[in-house]
């Protein structure tokens, strides 16, 4: 009897946190993936209209541009800071940390974290002010070493401002992996790089044959939420350039967000929503499933 009740009031505990995940996560996407089947202008009741969006969606030029404006921010927030963070980490760890001073790599690491600590909306506001056309302080800069001619309007041109926000999300994301390799590093053997370094291995034969091998469900980790995340980024496109010159830096948030907002086609709004929705689980699903796969491959 005792022990039922044991069990009973471990359940309990479960409670606020479902209701929350009820309340804050599942009705609304429920809601989301309802509207998408309506014509709704978010003041009269929604209108169901079947697969007419979803018809819509497919044949919507714009949509696909958006998503094909995420490949160059997967490149910004998921390969090259990946890359960049893994060679970081294994230079703070395996060079800095052992021939310095492991107080040394640790204020690095967190120099190169203090990005991730400002909202990307803030952050994007700040280097806004610097690629101002007129006064912004790259322009100035480049003036100012006698390389006026390279002066441009970083952000009003279509052919840069993708590129633009692309650099601001390096710059922000490079800390994220760099703090959880250097993380995961800790739990590699020393004596490792030691016995590798005594057999003559240089740096880059120690990164390649233990680094990479030592914290590679770390790497699956960090490139699975950075992908997430970049397949999902709003706050930079929204401060800086409001998706344009044009459309060349609509994304499919922001997308979203303009037909919600903007246009008030609320239904198709959460079309466009549900349909990112279903990418993110999808991609979700095959990096677990390639995790999983790998982690058998090892074992056996």
């Amino acid at each position: 009897m005792i022990k039922g009740q044991g069990r009973a009031g471990y359940w309990l505990y479960l409670i606020p946190g479902a209701a929350l995940l009820v309340t804050i996560i599942i009705v609304p996407l429920g809601w989301n993936v309802y509207l998408s089947f309506t014509k709704y202008r978010g003041i009269k009741p929604p209108e169901w209209i079947g697969l007419d969006n979803w018809k819509e969606l497919f044949h919507d030029g714009e949509f696909w541009a958006s998503f094909q404006h995420s490949i160059t921010m997967v490149v910004a927030m998921v390969v090259l800071p990946t890359a960049i963070g893994l060679v970081l980490a294994s230079l703070l760890f395996d060079v800095v940390g052992r021939r310095f001073n492991g107080k040394i790599a640790g204020l690095l690491r967190a120099l190169f974290y203090l990005p991730q600590i400002l909202p990307l909306a803030i952050a994007a506001i700040l280097v806004g002010w610097i690629l101002r056309p007129d006064d912004g302080a790259l322009n100035k800069l480049l003036s100012g070493v006698g390389l006026g001619s390279l002066q441009h309007n970083w952000l009003g041109s279509p052919g840069t401002a993708l590129f633009s926000i692309a650099a601001v999300l390096v710059w922000v994301q490079i800390g994220y992996p760099v703090v959880v390799f250097m993380s995961a590093l800790q739990r590699i053997d020393p004596q490792l790089y030691e016995a590798a370094e005594l057999d003559g291995a240089n740096w880059y034969q120690r990164f390649r044959a233990i680094t990479l091998s030592g914290i590679r469900p770390e790497i699956f980790v960090v490139v699975l939420t950075c992908t997430v995340a970049s397949l999902k980024v709003f706050a930079p496109v929204y401060a800086l350039t409001r998706g344009g010159p044009g459309d060349s830096t609509v994304v499919p948030s922001y997308y979203s967000y303009s037909e919600f907002f903007t246009a008030q086609r609320v239904g198709y709004g959460a079309t466009i929503a549900t349909a990112l929705t279903v990418v993110v689980l999808v991609v979700a699903i095959f990096f677990v499933r390639a995790q999983f796969r790998l982690a058998d491959q090892e074992e056996s």
